[in-house]
């Protein structure tokens, strides 16, 4: 199931089809255009690749050239994450926002305009939906980025993303199996760890995996999270257990296995990515996905170098390493297909498209009012903006808030930024007699932003509460908005509340 090409043997073409890694610039390096040609036969795309939908279709093209099946990944969940509007912010506003709504036709048409300009840009597989059910509110990693903490309500909007994102001809990679939602600790960063029984985890976890497999997910992406009722001494990436045994076996999963990033220390600093890569190949996965911290080509070769020698030295059974790039193969020659299927008739779908203002329709629809009245702001308000540290799968660079948008409607509008170390009195100060918007995201996780929420409060009692994360704590404020997100429409829809603006 392999295809030998001259220059390259089998066995490192098999080694290089299985890897996804990134690299660095807006244009592709020579380095990485060699190894296309090689046998390499994903490339992943991540924010610093990204400047324009023109050019990321102008750099699509140029590794098409080398290899015309070529998976082009990203990392586009909209909402919090996004590369493709990384320095813009979202143009839709995520999935907890589609949870709110609880509107699997919404869902769906929402999934498919995002496909479709993804498609557009020359991407074929998109690692996204998080299948994750948020059931711990203290996750740092998860948060907006899934549908909710009810798992049916996940499962079905998982479902509905898929269908979506697949029918503009984008394969969907569901992740993070079997799931990251009741973790406590950043797998970024470190191990977690989730201590539920089997039947919990078969009951809440693995249900809305059950029903990506029944959609149709062309992928999924094992998580790097310990579960001891599955596996006692491997995360799920590296464990049989949990890859072949639960994904392969139980819930009968016949599509591409994807590792979450290699280079993440929950697998980096316990196994580092060269044992860690050949473990998860042998566990089961198909793919190891690299280069959202690592994006050059000594770490290709290096992963290369490792899976092969771990072959020869009879680590890694070179029937499994064929597998792997097999599936790899049959998903690229997937997306070839989808894509001249799509190209032929494109001009006659234009009138069926949901309309590329479907997130911000979305976001509106998120938006809840849990205290206070519509009172339009008519004069320039004060917007302090308490900004938490995020986690690395949200962009540093991705902007968030209201800020932009209420001054659009309210020109003259100011913005301040503070943290754990601000004080209440530097806002009252740069308000001064301003009335405060308060922009605040996950308050119930960090006490400090409670306190100076608190403190705010007190000193001025008509300052109006914007929730951006996920709304666990109590309403407050003359006005509380709850946006579910924090993507550029989440922000829209929040201003034109407090503006009294009825949208367009």
């Amino acid at each position: 199931m392999t295809t030998i090409t001259t220059g390259t043997d089998t066995l490192t073409r098999d080694a290089l089809a299985v890897l996804q890694p990134g690299f660095a610039g807006t244009t592709a390096p020579d380095w990485l255009l060699r190894r296309i040609g090689e046998g390499l036969s994903s490339v992943g795309l991540f924010g610093r690749n990204v400047a324009s939908p023109g050019q990321v279709a102008a750099l699509t093209a140029q590794l098409r050239a080398e290899r015309d099946d070529l998976l082009v990944a990203i990392d586009e969940e909209s909402g919090d994450v996004t590369r493709l509007e990384v320095r813009t912010g979202s143009s839709f506003p995520g999935n907890l926002a589609l949870g709110a709504v609880d509107d699997t036709e919404l869902t769906r048409d929402v999934a498919r305009e995002l496909g479709r300009r993804l498609a557009e840009c020359g991407v074929n597989l998109n690692w996204a939906p998080s299948a994750d059910v948020n059931s711990n509110p203290d996750n740092p990693v998860i948060g907006v980025r899934s549908f909710g903490a009810d798992t049916a309500l996940v499962a079905r909007h998982t479902a509905a993303y898929i269908e979506g994102l697949q029918a503009a001809g984008v394969a969907a990679c569901t992740k993070h199996f079997p799931g990251h939602g009741d973790t406590a600790v950043d797998s970024h960063h470190a191990l977690p760890r989730i201590d539920a029984d089997p039947a919990t985890l078969h009951a809440r976890e693995l249900v809305p995996f059950r029903a990506a497999v029944a959609a149709g997910s062309k992928a999924v992406m094992s998580a790097h999270i310990l579960l001891p009722a599955l596996d006692r001494e491997r995360p799920a990436t590296l464990s049989p257990q949990i890859i072949t045994g639960l994904l392969r076996q139980e819930l009968g999963y016949e599509g591409l296995i994807v590792t979450d990033g290699i280079e993440m220390r929950a697998i980096a600093s316990t196994y580092g990515i060269e044992r860690g890569s050949v473990l998860a190949v042998a566990a089961g996965a198909d793919a190891i996905c690299v280069g959202g911290g690592l994006s050059d080509e000594d770490t290709v070769l290096r992963l290369r170098d490792a899976l092969v020698a771990a072959v020869r030295a009879g680590e890694l059974p070179e029937e499994r390493l064929a597998d792997a790039a097999a599936r790899v193969r049959a998903l690229a020659e997937w997306t070839r297909r989808a894509r001249g299927a799509a190209e032929p008739g494109a001009a006659s779908q234009e009138g069926t498209a949901p309309g590329t203002d479907i997130g911000l329709t979305a976001a509106r629809r998120a938006l809840k009012i849990t205290a206070g009245a519509r009172l339009p702001q008519t004069t320039t308000p004060y917007v302090a903006a308490f900004t938490p540290v995020t986690n690395i799968a949200v962009g540093h660079e991705t902007p968030w808030g209201i800020a932009v948008e209420l001054t659009a409607l309210l020109p003259g509008t100011e913005t301040g930024t503070y943290d754990a170390g601000s004080s209440v009195d530097e806002v009252l100060r740069a308000a001064a007699a301003r009335r405060i918007v308060a922009v605040v995201r996950d308050v119930h996780r960090h006490p400090w932003m409670a306190a100076a929420l608190d403190g705010l409060l007190a000193a001025r009692p008509d300052t109006v509460v914007v929730e951006m994360g996920v709304p666990r704590a109590a309403p407050r404020g003359s006005l509380h908005i709850a946006t579910h997100g924090a993507a550029r429409v989440c922000g829209r829809a929040a201003a034109e509340v407090i503006a009294g603006v009825a949208p367009a």
